[in-house]
């Protein structure tokens, strides 16, 4: 694995990736701070960084060069009670042909709103589009594509792509069902949507999936059918992806939060099943056992207490070997732990995955054909490199970029020799820093940073072939 280091505490410092036998330099740049808890980060036709704000409700347009922002809009019903990671302003898409002078200057967001006007909270999701005016620099005209989507307190998921098919694709967590304050409401990544719901639009079961939506909101032909249904759902099974991606070739990839252990890198089949609540990573009966306590025998949920280590006997326990369903395992797990591990008085170990880049370009040597995963939890982002057809992971993974920071999300420039990382505010969650110390005071909260690859320089003898004596 690789170690990297910084070298001088400055605005503009050194980075050193070191990976064995050969030297990788990396300049570290702060382009832009004082953001309010950053999520996506997309880089535009228009050579800027565009940025989503979870808790400003605002996205945003920032020069990569001088950090200026200019703000593009701010929704105010856009809902986020303050201190939940998971609700707010969150992912962000841009429309392929923005900017290209074909009528479709497009930005599609989605973001957490109160459905009920009343006192009480009705938590839901929706997709709005917005049309960018050049002019004022501003998004406007905006138009709500889908609304009504199962949202909570936790596991929101709620990564938004466009894919080369002009379709939206947006991952929805398990919105934490099943644990700690929601351990009373039963799991639903397993649940498939019938015909009823789906004429009556009920998306209720839209929980703990990756779905596939048309530009208008409706339901693509060529979805999969599941139990013989046609909805959104692309793929099910999902505890909480953050990431979504896709690959030169049309693979679509996304990371995903586990429990204790088990963060997956995973490629997306359509009508795939990857699996939770039943499976953390691969099946293997190490460090993880679905423990339902929304269906305890002989006991009301309410009248237990949730204890994550010790569920009293009329909690049901499913092993994952127990589980007959067919699965498709991730192509990544981080981190399997060793047969007969005991979370409870050992621990796990988790990276908290953030947003996903598949990294294409061959600037960086060696790089071309991976995929860049930051880690919330972990303070450094993971290259993985990837089989020549996209669909395997090998080799082992590469630890980039180690800093006291909540790294989540990351572009790429066009260019391919910088990374830029949305960061985490401060107060929201914990990191290691570069000594493996856990901390909850970050280096560079709530901006956004820049790695930047700076080719070595051959010596003389090196660009003339001799050897050095």
């Amino acid at each position: 694995m690789a170690l990297c280091r910084l070298v001088v505490a400055a605005t503009i410092v050194a980075v050193c990736c070191l990976t064995g036998s050969a030297q990788s330099p990396f300049t570290f740049r702060v382009v832009a701070t004082g953001l309010s808890s950053p999520w996506e980060v997309t880089w535009g036709p228009d050579g800027q960084l565009w940025v989503s704000e979870r808790t400003a409700r605002r996205v945003v347009r920032i020069d990569p060069a001088t950090g200026a922002i200019k703000p593009a809009v701010t929704i105010a019903e856009s809902y986020d009670p303050g201190m939940a990671w998971h609700e707010g302003l969150l992912g962000l898409a841009l429309h392929p042909d923005l900017l290209k002078g074909a009528g479709s200057d497009y930005v599609y967001v989605t973001y957490t709103y109160d459905a009920d006007p009343g006192p009480d909270m009705a938590r839901r999701l929706k997709i709005r589009r917005f049309t960018y005016d050049a002019t004022s620099q501003s998004l406007t005209a905006p138009v709500d594509v889908m609304a009504n989507l199962p949202a909570g307190t936790d596991h929101a998921g709620g990564r938004l792509v466009i894919g080369p098919d002009r379709k939206l694709y947006l991952t929805r967590g398990d919105l934490g069902a099943n644990w700690l304050d929601n351990y009373c409401v039963p799991n639903g990544a397993q649940l498939l949507p019938t015909a009823e719901q789906v004429a009556r639009r009920d998306w209720s079961t839209y929980v703990g999936k990756i779905l596939r939506i048309n530009l208008d909101g409706t339901i693509p032909a060529d979805n999969p059918p599941l139990n013989g249904v046609r909805s959104h759902v692309y793929s099910y099974g999902h505890r909480n992806p953050q990431g979504l991606q896709f690959g030169p070739k049309g693979q679509l990839y996304s990371s995903e939060h586990g429990p204790d252990t088990d963060d997956e890198l995973n490629l997306i089949e359509a009508g795939g099943n990857y699996g939770w609540p039943y499976i953390a990573g691969y099946r293997d009966d190490r460090g993880y056992v679905y423990v339902d306590w929304s269906h305890p025998t002989g006991a009301a949920c309410s009248s237990l207490k949730f204890d994550q280590f010790n569920p009293p006997p009329s909690v049901p326990r499913v092993r994952e070997s127990d589980w007959k369903g067919t699965f498709t395992p991730p192509m990544r797990s981080f981190f399997t732990v060793p047969e007969g591990h005991d979370i409870k008085t050992s621990g796990g170990r988790t990276i908290a995955a953030g947003g996903l880049e598949v990294y294409t370009s061959p600037a960086i040597p060696g790089w071309a054909n991976s995929i860049l995963l930051p880690g919330l939890t972990m303070g450094r982002v993971y290259r993985i490199k990837l089989s020549a057809d996209g669909r395997t992971a090998t080799g082992e993974n590469e630890e980039l970029f180690r800093a006291a920071n909540r790294y989540r999300d990351l572009t790429v420039s066009p260019d391919g020799r910088t990374i830029y990382l949305a960061t985490d505010s401060a107060g929201f969650g914990r990191t290691v820093d570069p000594t493996g110390a856990s901390v909850n005071t970050f280096a560079n909260p709530g901006a956004i940073v820049a790695f930047s690859y700076n080719a070595p320089t051959r010596s003389t003898s090196e660009r003339s072939g001799d050897r050095p004596r």
